[in-house]
């Protein structure tokens, strides 16, 4: 533990910094292999993802740091706001014209040199609404149905307005943080329960109602079944998985990255991990991720034993979204899950998920060693703020 000054001294947890850096720096390995000759192919320029990626973690870290050295009781005051914004930005990019569509989806909003993807920006607003709401509604939540009707109501209206882009991944993803945060701030269980038989039979629904995704659960269960149709991209994943064997055919060698394998860079860095560093290199960093996670959760019940709830309560949406999205992104990945494009945390191209995950690590960082100014004397004073 780094120490704690009054005065605005450096304070934090050295074991996370490390971890999240080391997953940082593979991500950025990993995206220099994975892409060079794609950037090569389409742009002329091999190294195109690499500098792109560069630009966007000077960013991340930039923003994390100014995440980092707000204050929770700051960030719990704004959530309100950021929440707003973040509908805003959803309801923006579905208006023709400005939101840009890529492969049926309308996701993306284009500012000038940077893309802003206004559903990675959502998962970062409800979560710290989520923790703000479940702090001011503790008893409610705990004790009466009615507590949790609100953040049903934003729930659902977030997460249809994700579903009209249509960002399926995102829209599991923040029903499972906010569903887990519920059940760790000590919602009743058969509330919990509830909560997850109505997310199930919706998202079920919802998967039966679009033969897209339907196409994807049952190439997912016999992806040779159409190896050069709805199975091609599973099918290739599983060949660099199989070619990595024990160590790997060496990094910079993946011969599946080579067009074989659509979205290497990205979706499927994993893979080309996989086969560039074979087994040890795979389990290395699911490793990284399970300490990366168990000391976010250690963090969070820390700063709980402290009736810093707030902190507390946004420590455990972030080990649940990096352990949501990681264990989707690797479960699609190896065959264990239906293939769905999400990112893996710190690794995978992509700038916006880059962004709100290391200021997610600042936060958490943040909660780690929290000035003594900082902490509530009772649970009532983090009650007292409003948002």
């Amino acid at each position: 533990m780094i120490g704690v000054g009054r005065a605005g001294s450096l304070h934090g947890d050295t074991v996370l910094l490390t971890l999240g850096a080391t997953l940082i720096s593979i991500g950025v390995i990993a995206i220099a292999s994975a892409s060079i000759e794609y950037g090569d192919f389409h742009f002329g320029n091999p190294w195109h993802h690499t500098q792109r990626h560069a630009a966007y973690l000077m960013l991340a870290i930039t923003l994390g740091a100014l995440a980092y050295m707000a204050p929770a009781a700051s960030v719990q005051r704004l959530s309100p706001w950021l929440l707003f914004l973040a509908v805003a930005l959803l309801i923006l990019v579905m208006i023709p014209g400005i939101g840009r569509e890529v492969n049926g989806a309308q996701r993306w909003l284009p500012l000038g040199v940077i893309t802003l993807q206004p559903s990675e920006f959502a998962k970062l607003a409800v979560l710290l609404y989520a923790a703000g709401y479940l702090v001011r509604q503790e008893d409610a939540v705990r004790h009466h149905w009615s507590g949790l009707a609100k953040l049903i109501a934003i729930l659902s209206v977030v997460a249809a307005l994700l579903l009209l882009e249509p960002d399926f991944g995102a829209t599991v993803i923040i029903v499972g943080v906010v569903v887990g945060m519920t059940f760790l701030a000590g919602a009743k269980l058969v509330y919990v329960l509830a909560m997850l038989a109505a997310a199930a039979m919706a998202l079920a629904f919802l998967v039966l109602s679009a033969p897209y995704r339907m196409k994807r659960l049952t190439a997912y269960q016999d992806p040779w079944a159409d190896p050069f149709g709805s199975g091609f991209q599973l099918v290739q994943s599983l060949i660099a998985f199989g070619q990595g064997e024990w160590w790997g055919v060496g990094l910079g060698n993946s011969v599946q990255k080579l067009f074989y394998l659509p979205e290497a860079h990205t979706d499927f860095v994993f893979s080309i991990w996989s086969e560039e560093t074979g087994l040890i290199g795979a389990t290395a960093m699911i490793a990284l991720f399970v300490m990366l996670i168990a000391r976010v959760l250690n963090i969070g019940w820390r700063a709980a034993a402290q009736q810093r709830l707030f902190e507390a309560y946004v420590c455990f949406g972030a080990a649940l979204m990096f352990a949501g999205q990681a264990f989707v992104n690797m479960g699609a990945s190896s065959g264990l899950l239906p293939t769905k494009g999400l990112t893996l945390p710190f690794v995978s191209y992509g700038g916006n998920s880059l962004i709100v995950n290391c200021m997610l690590l600042g936060m958490v960082l943040r909660a780690a060693g929290s000035p003594e100014s900082e902490r509530p004397e009772s649970v009532s004073a983090l009650k007292r703020v409003k948002a």
